[in-house]
């Protein structure tokens, strides 16, 4: 089986690496990461719009470009390469999968052509602070349609237009849909690690909540969506990793050290076969992933909790590699190794840490074992 993009999808990605190189530099980056008041870059966000990306994988009917979620996958990996500093995995990979999945007709008919256009910014609110999020932990609570509660940290909670949260019910549970332009939401956003990616905390006080699915069955229904999420987000990740190893190549090529270019010294060329191999493991994954999220696959949550390992470990590493390769300049803020390195640890985070994927995939693994 070819688990490689088609030559259509080669040269969707070239194309979409010739916009972002142009237009995304890291001085737009930087921009974002400068100003505590751009929250991201409208412009950018704008532009990507008009060429369609933000409805890939939305169906026709509703205002989609006709892609898919292949397609999808590989304007991912260019949009990670260069750290864009836009909310598109909040918005694309997570709500807009998470309404065109499980939303009722009426919830896709008045959202999903605001997400073509970029007029709805979605994200998702599950988090009621540290540890894992579970039944027993659930940080906000519903009664009679009305939710109260705090969520923390909110991904995009800033400049979202809709969230999805995960609360608490009668029956369990449940996902509710909120307009966050409603009066009882209060949004403070916070300090992170990567300002190009803002996170909020999110006050609910009796703010009216709209059903996404059955009552009580929310914890399925975001195990499912945060699946489909990961597969796409392996692929941003995938695509910085990528990056961070050209920088580190490119730089030990032209750094002179004893009268020699570091390249040539065996410990640098251990740490540039050392990204290499973790970058192939972590595509190879996101791969797997991509084609069980395009086909719906039932070894979706086992591809895509192996993509949202692999894809993490290799990031990380390559960013902290690719500093350590440019040694004393890559600590300073000149170089844009610490782009990387801040967002490898956030979309590390976005749907939980490794190690919640890690037990995800081993119990999944297991259930399967034992059927």
């Amino acid at each position: 089986m070819d688990f490689d993009f088609s030559d259509e999808q080669k040269s969707l990605k070239d194309e979409a690496r010739r916009f972002l190189q142009a237009r995304c530099t890291s001085a737009v980056t930087r921009r974002v990461l400068n100003d505590d008041m751009l929250p991201f870059d409208l412009e950018l966000w704008r532009e990507i719009a008009a060429m369609g990306w933000l409805g890939a994988a939305i169906p026709e009917e509703y205002g989609g470009s006709g892609l898919g979620h292949v397609e999808l996958c590989a304007l991912a990996e260019e949009l990670g390469r260069v750290v864009a500093p836009i909310p598109f995995a909040s918005t694309v990979y997570v709500f807009a999968e998470a309404i065109v999945k499980v939303g009722s007709d009426d919830q896709k008919k008045r959202l999903l052509p605001g997400i073509v256009t970029g007029a709805v910014i979605g994200c998702l609110a599950t988090s009621g602070g540290p540890g894992v999020t579970s039944a027993a932990t659930v940080a906000t609570v519903t009664r009679n349609g009305r939710l109260n509660g705090v969520n923390i940290p909110v991904t995009d909670g800033d400049v979202a237009t809709h969230a999805i949260v995960l609360a608490g019910s009668d029956l369990g549970p449940s996902l509710y849909l909120v307009d966050l332009a409603d009066t009882g939401v209060t949004r403070e956003p916070l300090q992170s690690l990567d300002p190009s990616r803002s996170i909020a905390r999110l006050i609910f006080d009796d703010c009216p909540g709209e059903l996404i699915g059955r009552e009580g069955d929310g914890a399925a229904l975001l195990s499912n969506i945060l699946d489909r999420a990961a597969a796409l987000f392996a692929f941003e990740q995938v695509g910085g990793a990528d990056r961070c190893l050209e920088m580190a190549r490119s730089y030990a090529l032209e750094r002179y050290a004893f009268g020699r270019v570091i390249a040539s010294y065996q410990a640098i060329k251990h740490k540039l076969a050392d990204i290499y191999i973790k970058n192939e493991v972590a595509r190879s994954c996101a791969y797997y992933a991509a084609w069980a999220l395009a086909s719906d696959a039932d070894e979706l949550p086992e591809a895509a909790a192996a993509a949202r390992i692999a894809g993490s470990n290799a990031y990380d590493f390559a960013a902290r590699e690719n500093l350590q390769t440019h040694g004393g300049m890559g600590f300073t803020w000149e170089v844009d190794c610490h782009l990387h390195l801040r967002r490898a640890r956030q979309l590390a985070l976005a749907l939980g840490g490794p190690p919640l994927w890690r037990e995800r995939l081993v119990r999944r693994i297991e259930r399967r074992n034992a059927a």
